[in-house]
């Protein structure tokens, strides 16, 4: 089961219009508490390495603890509940300032 703030790859499926779409990193944001449940879905936040001036984007830069190979930005817009077996595999961790920024952003967009 993955946990929040873990990068991991999926594959979301082909994109209809603006969608984020395609296999891609993306982050884990939905609560430990949720996750210890073990739930069939989990929410994510996909990444994408085009970078928008948007507020509704969080860039993370690369580095060792999480995986990414470019800057990226989490597309918080684009969050989804998607299928456990979608994960294909863990590709690093993007901690928990990042994962609060996210969170933070998405509190914004739903108006929390």
């Amino acid at each position: 089961m993955p946990a929040p703030s873990e990068v991991v790859e999926l594959d979301l499926g082909a994109p209809s219009g603006a969608e984020a779409g395609m296999v891609r990193p993306a982050v884990v944001v939905t609560a430990d508490r949720i996750l210890r449940g073990g739930p069939n879905v989990v929410q994510v936040v996909p990444l994408t390495r085009t970078m928008r001036n948007s507020g509704a984007e969080v860039v993370l830069d690369p580095d060792a603890h999480n995986g990414l190979s470019a800057q990226s930005s989490a597309q918080c817009q684009h969050v989804r509940a998607v299928a456990v077996g979608r994960v294909s595999s863990r590709i690093g961790n993007v901690g928990a300032v990042a994962l609060q920024q996210i969170r933070n952003t998405l509190g914004i967009i739903f108006d929390l």
